[in-house]
């Protein structure tokens, strides 16, 4: 099951980004912390055509069909499911009283906001802390490792992409028993992810770069600022790899 609040604004939008492909030809730029730019650049163009061929036109008919309040309300329940899985990162990162909000957020927002469906928590002041297993082995130590750019799923590095792993298997119980009903969900949360990105790709469309470039600093940043919970270190600190799991307890 996918984790598809995704720190809704952001880190859908860096994820979703990653799926143009016109820049796959550029010259690799000899980043330290991308060393397998030229297999990465490959799936940025794979995952280019199938995003513009088939999750794009998905999306945009969503986005056209669904009216903005229904679609808000899909949005809140995938997020609301997703920090059922948060609330277990906060506690294995060591940040309880983090975990102690979240829990109240979901029991707030699945009994008053009818199972999710409304954001209640949000508008009592108790804002959504994702956390997802990459952040929990970051604040274990455990360093980022290369950025790699994973078929359909986008940029992410060798920790993240281990995290996404235990993500999915660790979330599958929230997923419904019925194999064609998880088909039908895997299939609104990716179509509702796509569709929360369609504004910034469409403004990103206009501008002449490098949109591989863009996309893996992004990604490389937002996931950085996540890991130190918005206050991360200075570029050249050599923390930037890992969090010390004592900083992680400390917040």
């Amino acid at each position: 099951m996918i984790r598809l609040d995704w720190r809704r604004a952001a880190t859908v939008m860096v994820a979703c980004v990653g799926l143009w492909g016109g820049t796959a030809s550029a010259q690799p730029a000899n980043d330290r912390r991308d060393p397998w730019e030229g297999f990465n650049r490959s799936v940025f163009l794979f995952n280019g055509v199938i995003d513009h061929f088939l999750i794009k036109p998905v999306a945009e008919v969503y986005e056209t069909v669904v009216p903005e309040l229904a679609r808000r309300g899909v949005g809140n329940v995938l997020g609301n499911l997703g920090d059922v899985w948060s609330i277990v990162n906060l506690g294995l990162q060591g940040k309880p009283d983090k975990m102690a909000e979240m829990t109240v957020r979901v029991g707030m927002n699945t009994v008053l906001g009818i199972g999710g469906l409304f954001d209640i928590a949000t508008e009592a002041g108790l804002d959504r802390k994702s956390e997802d297993f990459g952040q929990t082995l970051a604040v274990w130590g455990v360093p980022s490792g290369p950025y790699l750019v994973l078929p359909l799923l986008g940029p992410s590095t060798l920790r993240d992409a281990s995290g996404t792993v235990v993500d999915r298997v660790a979330q599958a119980p929230l997923s419904p028993a019925d194999e064609a009903q998880r088909w039908s969900l895997l299939g609104l949360q990716l179509t509702d992810a796509r569709a929360s990105a369609l504004p910034f790709t469409r403004m990103l469309d206009q501008v002449a770069l490098d949109k591989y470039t863009f996309v893996k600093d992004a990604y490389l940043t937002r996931r950085r600022s996540l890991v130190f919970d918005g206050t991360p270190p200075p570029e050249d600190d050599e923390r930037d790899e890992a969090a010390p799991a004592a900083q992680g307890a400390s917040k």
